[in-house]
């Protein structure tokens, strides 16, 4: 690794801009961070992925990977990535900083606590919550009811046996009994509204609005009116600051903010996607899971919020992946038939990519024990499409295995890019918007919403939030609300279960199918095997 220094430096970045953790890792000041007014000259690179299997298809690497090979072909380039959650560290896809040749560095620093923001962001949202039941119990002038708070805590740990629970139990002088829940740090709303933020203005502002629940009368309750802004803001002090680290090849790498994908946004910060993009000619980024989660609320989400608009869409593609959405299993390969099914899960995410008006460069990830076979069969589907492959082995090679996919991109960047392009209006019906992502982007024939969601709606548009974009929460693993259901699908109806005003975020949190907000921990989790040596080090990530 390079001193912290040295890769600021190569950014045009000055000592004075940094607050160094150590050696090797910095938050950028206030300071350094570029003006709401500025646009960033840089070309932004969105990496996305078709539907991956529970393990992950390799997209945090293979945009790594790329970064370093932008950077051996001779752009001035820098990563904008999410942080690691403790979730899936001891879950079941374990660390989240690349892997082999294209990681970020230091590795188990990243994953393991960090700057230690996403404990900010928990410390944040569960002080709202002490202060929401502080009133309720002091029965203060909101005159709060307690049946009608929706503000959960937060833990960044899988942990199911939280995910219902009833709080204030034990007499008169622990607060008022009530049902309540946990959710994971990653899907709490100031997660997103870390990162969906501009400035420190813009964040307290977005604080504020956060809505918890409602009086007797009916009358919304939000953060502001509990007084509790202030104090949420000035633990998140140094959160709000994106971090810079670097990768395995020493490229400059901005990592900040954690929502993931299938419950929230799943994309970095605002702040570090455009520092990136203002201090590099290419700024790598990525949107959490597959196109049709991330990638789709990086557009209608991000993008709009944001006044952000990428050059170049990579979308990973993997032969196991394929494998899975063509009817076979992880186990080994099998008959070439289930690449060629697979293949039209791609093609769908394809027209996907193209709702928006771009035209993907593939990256084939390639895992051991991939045969040449069912890459030939993969890159001539591709060539099928019309599409720009390149064949990525930087888990292994590093930067040099990622030069093919450099190429490609700096030649799709050399394109104009096509204009801006969302898939629904603002003023458009809260259900109109779900359709259109639900059919357009899912492939859905019709949806039904639930009791509970109908009512949810009622409430969107007597408070008036229906001209808010929406964040559909759904399971990663398929196009559908059911994990089961892989491939590409015709014919099926998606469930929307209830709807929650995200009002600080700014979007209608949308649940589908058996979408729960705090994970569970699999049969055999990824912490059996992680453990501190006698050096101090940590291992088993």
């Amino acid at each position: 690794m390079r001193p912290i220094l040295n890769i600021a430096a190569a950014l045009d970045l000055q000592p004075n801009a940094l607050m160094c953790y150590g050696e090797y890792m910095a938050k950028l000041r206030l300071s350094a961070l570029p003006k709401e007014e500025a646009k960033p000259k840089g070309k932004i690179v969105l990496v996305s992925a078709i539907n991956p299997t529970r393990s992950g298809e390799g997209k945090t690497t293979v945009s790594i990977g790329l970064a370093q090979g932008l950077a051996r072909i001779g752009q001035r380039t820098a990563l904008a990535l999410r942080e690691p959650s403790l979730g899936p560290i001891f879950g079941v896809k374990g660390g989240g900083t690349g892997g082999g040749c294209c990681q970020l560095e230091p590795s188990t620093r990243i994953n393991m606590h960090f700057t230690g923001d996403l404990h900010a962001i928990g410390a944040a949202h569960n002080l709202l919550a002490a202060l929401l039941d502080n009133a309720i119990h002091f029965r203060s002038e909101l005159d709060l009811e307690h049946r009608q708070v929706f503000w959960r805590r937060v833990l960044d740990v899988n942990d199911r046996a939280l995910r219902q629970t009833v709080i204030g139990l034990g007499g008169h002088l622990n607060g008022v009994p009530r049902e309540s829940g946990f959710d994971i740090t990653a899907a709490s709303e100031i997660m997103a509204i870390l990162c969906l933020s501009e400035d420190l203005a813009d964040l307290k502002a977005r604080l504020g609005r956060i809505l918890v629940g409602f009086d007797r009368s009916g009358n919304s309750v939000t953060a502001q009116s509990l007084k509790a802004t202030g104090a949420m803001a000035a633990l998140l002090q140094d959160a709000i600051l994106p971090n810079l680290v670097q990768s395995t090849e020493g490229v400059p790498a901005f990592v900040h903010g954690g929502p993931f994908g299938n419950i929230a946004h799943g994309c970095n910060s605002v702040i570090a996607t455009k520092i990136a993009a203002t201090c590099a000619d290419f700024a790598v980024t990525e949107a959490g899971f597959g196109f049709d989660l991330g990638a789709e609320k990086f557009f209608d989400i991000k993008c709009r919020s944001s006044g952000l608009w990428p050059s170049v869409v990579v979308l990973v593609v993997t032969a196991r992946a394929l494998r899975i959405h063509g009817g076979g299993d992880l186990t080994s390969p099998g008959p070439i038939q289930e690449i060629e099914r697979g293949l039209e899960h791609l093609e769908h995410h394809v027209r996907s990519v193209r709702a928006f008006g771009f035209e993907p460069v593939i990256a084939i990830n390639c895992f051991e024990g991939d045969t040449k076979q069912e890459l030939t069969v993969m890159e001539k589907g591709c060539a099928k499409l019309g599409l720009t492959t390149a064949l990525f082995t930087g888990f292994t090679d590093g930067g040099a295995g990622a030069e093919a996919l450099a190429h490609a991109v700096t030649a799709a960047a050399a394109q104009p890019a096509p204009p801006v392009r969302y898939l629904y209006d603002l003023e458009s019906p809260p259900e109109e918007k779900i359709a259109a992502v639900a059919r357009i982007i899912y492939g859905a024939s019709d949806l039904e919403f639930s009791r509970i969601a109908k009512k949810d709606l009622e409430r969107v548009r007597s408070l008036g939030y229906e001209r808010l974009p929406i964040c559909i929460a759904k399971t990663h693993l398929s196009l559908s609300s059911d994990p089961a259901q892989v491939g590409r699908l015709s014919e099926f109806v998606l469930p929307v279960e209830s709807v929650r005003i995200a009002a600080g975020a700014g979007y209608l949190l949308v649940l589908t199918g058996d979408i729960v907000t705090m994970p569970g921990l699999p049969h055999d989790p990824a912490a059996h095997r992680i453990d501190l040596s006698d050096d101090g080090e940590i291992v088993g990530i």
